[in-house]
């Protein structure tokens, strides 16, 4: 039987593997993407919650004290996300932790990611939303925060507007292609370069190779359509290069697979795991206060009543990102939207707080409620455990997996936490306008759908799983490119600095492409360009 082999192999669709799998199989080489979850266009995207619709494409894999979504279908995140689309402020990548030094590496500042920040949104591209894009929620946000004394602003997305229809159920994928998802830019032009996408696809292990001229073996069992937990057969493809973007949650999990055949991984794999600092909380808005103090109406005579109508994210403030402040107060507070399926984790003002009549009172006004994002600074506590059997996690059902995470917040986490708290309740309750109370953590722990750090790049070999140039230290040819491989938390939502980094990585993979023997174009333009 003739072995499998490619020139460039990339595990994962996600921002982190649609990229670079674009840039190489435009520049000559033959490149083959290795993604988990199914293909799906937009014709097979539901406007519905039932079981086996929008649970085919997502994943929610609980550890120790995190619950972590993540997208599971070619393009990966990109195609469940809400699309908002920031670039880290300045002061992120000066960060020190605890620590004590720079977790970044010194060749990266804002200034030097800005042109590739400056490529991503071009690609997609990112629409610079305003006042009449934003949604009802969104504007409770920026009419608080005015009353507050604070600003607010539209926040950038990459949706096409025009063709948007507020539909509001882009978790589930967009079925008028208005999100502009890896679908429709970095993942088709790879593939009219010859690049072979491979759906369902899961990598267990990376290993050496024994074929001349090939530097590693990647094994993978391909799944059955209808049930993930079944293996249809398995197989092993060589590589001159690997890069591995199979996100902040399996990429770790799969080189802790491979590292005894590997020789050893760096100690900084599986660990510094990061959520983001994300924190959600719930404002039970008062629909006479929204009239009488924000001046608020609809056309059909409510005040506000407009959680669910209109895309998810629309407004944030920045006032509390001071790179003059101290680490750990510093954050963005961001409007957003979840499924009703999250309702269960909002508090109520009794105890207990999950449940019983006040519980199912302030559910019955779930409409009249303003669901808040902060992101913020967290200590990158979170490690990776015992390897599960096969995969990324164990899979419990379709949808939910238990991964081998834990995230225990740091006094430094909590604090950060506190802060944006804190003002969260000065802009909304001001005056009684709402009563905050974040998201539980008794059902799931932390929620987070922007897991990072936990194979990430930075100077310091005790402290980051990779170079400056995403390699893996001590495997030549082997590279991160996902958001395992930022080294902190952003305060802001990362899609957009996952997508800069892996446009910058770009390069040192070009150089060990070109060492391993293959012939590439270096002048590659934008995808459609």
């Amino acid at each position: 039987m003739t072995a499998q082999t490619t020139d460039v192999l990339v595990i994962g669709s996600g921002f982190g593997g649609a990229i670079p799998a674009y840039y190489l199989a435009a520049g000559g080489a033959r490149v083959t993407v290795l993604e988990r979850g199914p293909r799906a266009a937009a014709a097979d995207f539901t406007h519905s919650m039932r079981l086996g619709t929008y649970n085919k494409i997502v994943d929610v894999i609980r550890g120790d004290g995190v619950a972590v979504v993540a997208g599971n279908c070619v393009g990966g995140g990109s195609v469940v996300y809400f699309a908002a689309s920031l670039r880290a402020p300045s002061f992120v990548f000066e960060r020190r932790g605890s620590l004590g030094r720079r977790l970044w590496p010194a060749s990266l500042t804002r200034a030097a990611l800005d042109p590739w920040y400056d490529r991503v949104e071009e690609a997609l591209p990112v629409t610079r939303a305003d006042w009449p894009d934003v949604s009802y929620a969104g504007g409770v946000l920026a009419a608080a925060c005015g009353r507050a004394g604070h600003t607010c602003n539209p926040v950038p997305v990459a949706v096409d507007t025009g063709t948007c229809t507020n539909c509001n159920w882009m978790l589930s994928g967009c079925r008028f292609d208005a999100k502009r998802s890896l679908l429709l830019n970095y993942l088709p032009a790879a593939e009219a370069h010859g690049a072979e996408i491979r759906p369902l696809h899961e990598v267990q292990t990376v290993t050496p190779s024994p074929l001349s001229g090939y530097r590693y073996a990647v094994a993978y069992t391909v799944l059955d359509p209808d049930d993930y937990g079944c293996t249809a057969q398995v197989g092993v493809i060589h590589a001159k290069v690997v890069v591995l973007a199979a996100g902040a949650v399996g990429t770790p999990v799969i080189l802790q697979r491979s590292a005894l055949l590997l020789g050893g991984v760096p100690a900084a794999v599986g660990r510094y795991f990061s959520g983001n600092g994300d924190r959600v909380s719930v404002a039970d808005i008062d629909e006479g206060k929204a009239r009488s103090l924000l001046g608020l109406s609809r056309p059909d005579g409510s005040a506000y009543q407009g959680l669910p109508v209109g895309r998810p994210i629309t407004a944030a403030t920045y006032d509390y990102l001071d790179p003059a402040a101290p680490e750990y107060s510093r954050f963005t507070l961001q409007q957003i939207y979840f499924p009703p399926l999250t309702n269960l984790l909002a508090q109520a003002a009794g105890s207990p707080t999950w449940f019983g009549i006040e519980k199912r009172n302030m559910r019955a006004r779930w409409r009249s409620w303003l669901t808040l994002l902060a992101m913020a600074e967290d200590d990158n506590e979170g490690t990776f455990g015992i390897v599960p059997l096969t995969g990324s996690f164990t899979r419990l059902a379709p949808g939910l997996g238990q991964g081998t995470m834990t995230y225990h917040p740091t006094s430094r986490t909590r604090q950060a936490w506190d802060r944006a708290d804190t003002a969260l309740r000065a802009i909304l309750e001001k005056d009684g306008l709402s009563r905050v109370r974040p998201w539980s953590e008794d059902t799931a722990g932390t929620v987070t759908a922007h897991p990072l750090g936990s194979a990430r790049i930075g100077d310091d070999p005790a402290t980051s799983a990779l170079t400056d140039g995403h390699e893996l230290r001590g495997h030549s040819g082997l590279f991160v490119t996902d958001g395992a491989a930022v080294p902190t938390s952003l305060t802001v939502n990362p899609s957009l600095t996952i997508g800069a980094l892996a446009e910058r990585a770009v390069a040192a993979i070009g150089t060990r492409a070109t060492e391993a023997g293959i012939a590439l174009r270096r002048d590659v333009p934008l995808p459609g360009r």
